[in-house]
C-alpha cells in the first residue's frame, strides 16, 4: 500500500474561505470557538491539497472547493470530488500549528498523527498504556521518556483512527510495539523532511534504508486485528502512521508555498 504525505503549517492557510465546498461551509459555521475553527482550517487545506496532489488535480480555490472533506458517520473523513467518492483514503491530524495528511490512492484502513513531544506524568502512563507498553516507558532513559511517552500515545491514536472509532475506544486496547526506540537500538543516517519550515537537526533512524527516517511500527488490536506502519521524529514532534493492508514508507509531497 504506497501512502503519500503532506505537511502545512497554519500560515499555509489563507483567510478567503473561496477553498471550501458548500458543505464544509455549513459544518464550520457550527463551531463557536478560534481555536477549534482555525484547527478544523488546518486539516482541511492540508487534506485538499494533498488528494489534489495525488490525483493531480488543479489546487486553485475553484478546484480545492469541489474536493470535499466530510465526516461520515464513525467521524472518519471521506473524500468527494464534484459530490462523487473519491477513490482515496485519507487520514488528518494536526498539532501545535502543524497539519498533516496521509492519502492512500486505494481503499483501506488508514490511520495518521503527529503529536508535538512534551512531558507525560506517570499517571498519563497508568491511565493510558497498557502494561508491555508501560515496561518500554520504564526502559527509557530521564532524557527519552518524553519521546516514548509521546510516540506510544500517537501510534494509539492512529490505529484508533484506522479502527474508524478515534478516543471512543479504550486506548488500551491497542498495543504499540515501536522499532528503533531506544538510544542503543538506533544508527546515525541523514534525514531530509519538512518540518515547521525550520532548518531542524538531522535525527537518528534504526536502518539506512528507511526511507526518510521513518522506523517500523506494529499496533495490535486486542481483538484480533494488526496494523502496521511507521514512526518517525524530530526534536520536537513525531508522526506516525498505520494501515492496512501492509503500507510502504510515506512518500513526502512537496507543496510550493503561495
Amino acid at each position: 500500500m504506497k501512502i503519500h504525505w503532506l505537511e502545512q503549517t497554519e500560515a499555509d492557510v489563507p483567510q478567503d474561505l473561496a477553498w471550501l465546498g458548500a458543505t464544509e461551509l455549513e459544518q464550520l459555521s457550527t463551531m463557536r470557538f478560534a481555536k477549534r475553527r482555525g484547527d478544523w482550517q488546518l486539516g482541511r487545506w492540508t487534506a485538499k491539497h494533498a488528494v489534489a496532489a495525488c490525483l493531480h488535480l488543479p489546487a486553485d480555490f475553484p478546484s480545492l472547493a469541489k474536493i470535499e472533506v466530510r465526516q461520515a458517520a464513525s467521524g472518519a473523513p471521506e473524500v468527494f470530488v464534484a459530490s462523487k467518492p473519491a477513490p482515496v483514503t485519507i487520514s488528518v491530524s494536526h498539532s501545535a500549528g502543524i497539519g498533516a495528511c496521509a492519502v492512500a490512492l486505494s481503499y483501506g484502513a488508514l490511520g495518521c498523527d503527529v503529536e508535538m513531544i512534551e512531558p507525560r506524568s506517570d499517571a498519563f502512563a497508568d491511565d493510558y498504556f497498557t502494561t508491555e507498553e508501560q515496561q518500554l516507558v520504564a526502559q527509557a532513559t530521564e532524557d527519552d521518556r518524553p519521546l516514548v511517552l509521546t510516540l506510544l500515545w500517537s501510534a494509539k491514536e492512529s490505529a484508533l483512527k484506522a479502527l474508524r472509532a478515534g478516543l471512543r475506544l479504550d486506548t488500551r486496547c491497542v498495543i504499540v510495539t515501536p522499532e528503533g526506540l531506544l538510544r542503543d537500538q538506533k544508527e546515525d543516517v541523514r534525514v531530509n523532511v519538512r518540518d515547521e519550515r525550520a532548518n531542524l537537526p538531522d535525527f537518528p533512524a534504526r536502518q539506512a534504508n528507511a526511507a526518510n527516517g521513518w522506523r517500523p511500527l506494529r499496533v495490535r488490536h486486542t481483538e484480533g486485528t494488526t496494523f502496521h506502519g511507521w514512526w518517525q521524529h524530530t526534536p520536537n514532534l513525531v508522526r506516525t502512521l498505520v494501515a492496512a493492508p501492509l503500507p510502504a514508507p510515506p512518500v513526502l509531497l512537496n507543496i510550493p508555498p503561495k
